[in-house]
């Protein structure tokens, strides 16, 4: 909890806490699991800021799969023309 405090003192209390509250969710309490967070949440985008996805960032693998959607599989069609 003491390097807390000198987190605080030097990078703000407000940015702490939040490091702190992500920590005790994980349950991550050890001195470099801080540091972590806290060099995770500078690098991060603010909270609420909005990602949308887009033809550059889809996570969509491609549309190939939808061909045989409402098709019967070939095994299935063969059995039936007896």
């Amino acid at each position: 909890m003491a390097r807390a405090v000198e987190l605080a003192t030097v990078l703000g209390s407000d940015r702490v806490d939040q490091a702190l509250g992500l920590a005790a969710t994980a349950g991550r309490f050890a001195d470099d699991d801080l540091v972590s967070i806290l060099e995770h949440i500078a690098a991060s985008k603010p909270v609420g800021e909005i990602v949308r996805a887009d033809e550059a960032h889809s996570v969509q693998s491609g549309t190939i799969v939808w061909q045989a959607l409402g098709q019967q599989p070939t095994a299935a069609r063969e059995s039936t023309g007896d």
